[in-house]
């Protein structure tokens, strides 16, 4: 099953996914996707992203690919919904998406093992974790400026149910700026796969349910624009659509 989260007519609502593409309300109303505000679909607990996950990807930046995981905290402030607008400052120069499988727990973990680590994920979704090459200070814990900007990491549309993706560690990756695929790849790829991320962080903190481990991208970044419209998608997920604007613009709406 998909499920989301939308306001719509002044209240949140849990919505899931209609045969015909559309999103239902608990109860029965159709709507089109483009005419709801898209709010995150699970509200984010302690939000791990990965930092150079894929050997491609590193390669790609001209690092060595880590021997162990490269786990950062992002903000609660970094997460915005499906077709929101994330803002390019000004003095950006270089200022990339980051095509990602989310990962949701759904259950509290601690001290597990890869073997137990599936047990406790509640599903996936998309993310599209923006980064900022100009504000990078160290390769392997971006500061605050790269990963922690209001507004810089969509997620979502759809949390689909981790029953209903039978091997998340073979899914296609896929980037598309303003309809033209610039980024593909395959969570095949991933230097330490779910199992071992969660085995990792569980062996010194507790995961609970919410929290949301965002698990690197692989190679094919590109420079966005103000206007571009980003398309995320991950295969058998769902696809998460954004718009990058202009500081005028961005100011002009929050």
């Amino acid at each position: 099953m998909k499920r989301g989260r939308i306001a719509f007519q002044g209240a949140i609502h849990q919505v899931t996914q209609a045969e015909d593409g559309r999103v239902r309300l608990a109860d029965g109303r159709l709507l089109n996707e483009a005419d709801v505000e898209w709010l995150p679909p699970v509200v984010p607990g302690a939000v791990f992203a990965l930092g150079l996950n894929y050997a491609d990807h590193a390669k790609e930046l001209a690092f060595k690919a880590p021997e162990v995981p490269l786990a950062f905290l992002k903000g609660p402030n970094t997460i915005v919904g499906h077709r929101a607008q994330t803002r390019r400052p000004a003095d950006a120069t270089y200022m990339h998406y980051e095509c990602e499988l989310a990962v949701v727990i759904g259950k509290t973990g601690k001290n597990l093992t890869k073997a137990e680590a599936m047990d406790i994920v509640a599903g996936y979704t998309v993310a599209n974790d923006y980064a900022i090459r100009d504000y990078l200070e160290n390769y392997y814990r971006p500061n605050l400026r790269v990963k922690n900007r209001d507004g810089c990491t969509p997620l979502g549309p759809w949390l689909v149910d981790a029953a209903d993706v039978p091997n998340p560690m073979a899914l296609k990756l896929t980037t598309r700026v303003n309809g033209k695929t610039t980024q593909q790849g395959t969570t095949a790829d991933m230097i330490f796969d779910i199992p071992t991320l969660i085995e990792y962080l569980t062996s010194f903190m507790t995961l609970n349910p919410g929290d949301i481990i965002l698990t690197g991208t692989p190679e094919g970044l590109a420079d966005v624009k103000a206007g571009d419209v980003i398309e995320t998608e991950v295969e058998g997920v769902c696809c998460l659509i954004n718009t990058i604007v202009d500081d005028e613009t961005y100011f002009a709406t929050v």
